[in-house]
């Protein structure tokens, strides 16, 4: 089995594949190492998660993503990255974890809790949904509380607590009302939040007005009980009754593991790692970084559709690297 590579490319969601691709077309050896199945973050997505983008707009390699409605579901999008991992028969290790990662003179060394290998380059796409923003309150590591939401079945006939504003509180919150949760929504902020899809932002407010889902604004979780939740609101603080929660506050990259890489991180709150956005390419000679891993905490500047072209971008810089490093 080989284990030294041209590129290692940890993290195999769709940009991490699109590296693949990339690779392969150039004649590059590569390995994609990823902890889980393919595209793990997508198949932990809500199971009726509907994408914001078009079907076009998630496209990889110009490989036609058709599928039954413009904007896909989270099925539709396993099913077609599936098909491009297996029909071209790309060289990806599944449910593999990658535990450290060191570069000795020109070598990265790769050791994963399965094997270790040593790369010429190493491609970080690893995304951002495996670390939850957490809310920081007593209670909210009670078995009652998820910072996942998976399927509305599960919440019938309860009373449900969904923290955020975001796509995916919101989502959460009409799926699991039409199931027959009795859902309230704790709302940070002064209103649903303005990034909301556009066709689901009217029906949350709607169902809102009309009392069918209860929402608290300018309100802040103070601590989850077994059978209630106290929040603090502009009324005063309010004890809730209460089955379970959802804490969808949002995820962030591993930064600790940027960190070990040697990757610098701004100073601020956005964490914005190191860079060159010609080459994408960090502080680390011959690491690089690909997809929403790019954002920082900015989670939401990068999606599929405008990260895709990282892999061109960076195959493109190591294959310029190397013709160098062959002709000197």
């Amino acid at each position: 089995m080989q284990q030294d590579f041209d590129i290692v490319i940890i993290g195999g969601g769709p940009i991490g594949i699109a590296c693949g691709l990339e690779a392969k077309k150039e004649g590059l050896s590569y390995l994609i190492i990823e902890k889980g199945p393919i595209v793990n973050s997508l198949f932990n997505y809500p199971i009726n998660m509907q994408f914001f983008s078009s079907s076009e707009k998630l496209e990889i390699d110009n490989i036609p993503f058709i599928s039954k409605e413009a904007k896909p579901k989270r099925n539709e999008a396993l099913e077609y990255y599936r098909r491009i991992v297996t029909s071209n028969q790309l060289n990806i290790h599944l449910f593999e974890k990658v535990e450290e990662v060191k570069k000795e003179a020109t070598q990265f060394h790769i050791q994963t809790d399965k094997s270790g290998y040593t790369a010429k380059n190493v491609i970080v796409a690893t995304g951002f949904y495996d670390l939850p923003n957490k809310i920081n309150v007593p209670g909210e590591d009670l078995p009652k509380v998820s910072h996942y939401y998976k399927d509305p079945h599960f919440y019938a006939s309860q009373k449900l607590a969904i923290i955020g504003a975001s796509n995916s509180a919101i989502d959460a919150a009409l799926e699991c009302w039409r199931k027959g949760a009795e859902v309230t929504l704790i709302i940070r902020g002064p209103e649903v939040g303005q990034r909301v899809k556009y066709w689901v932002r009217p029906d949350i407010i709607n169902r809102i007005k009309e009392g069918s889902i209860k929402a608290h604004y300018n309100a802040t979780v103070k601590e989850i009980k077994s059978t209630a939740l106290i929040i603090n609101t502009p009324d005063g603080e309010l004890e809730l009754e209460n089955d379970f929660v959802l804490a969808l506050t949002g995820y962030m990259p591993n930064f600790t593991f940027l960190e070990q890489l040697g990757i610098e991180l701004s100073n601020d709150e956005k964490k914005l790692p190191t860079y060159d956005p010609n080459s994408m390419e960090t502080n680390v000679d011959g690491l690089f970084l690909a997809g929403v891993i790019c954002g920082g905490m900015e989670t939401h500047k990068w999606f599929i559709e405008n990260s895709r072209i990282h892999a061109p971008i960076i195959v493109k810089a190591i294959k310029e690297k190397m013709q160098l490093v062959g002709s000197s």
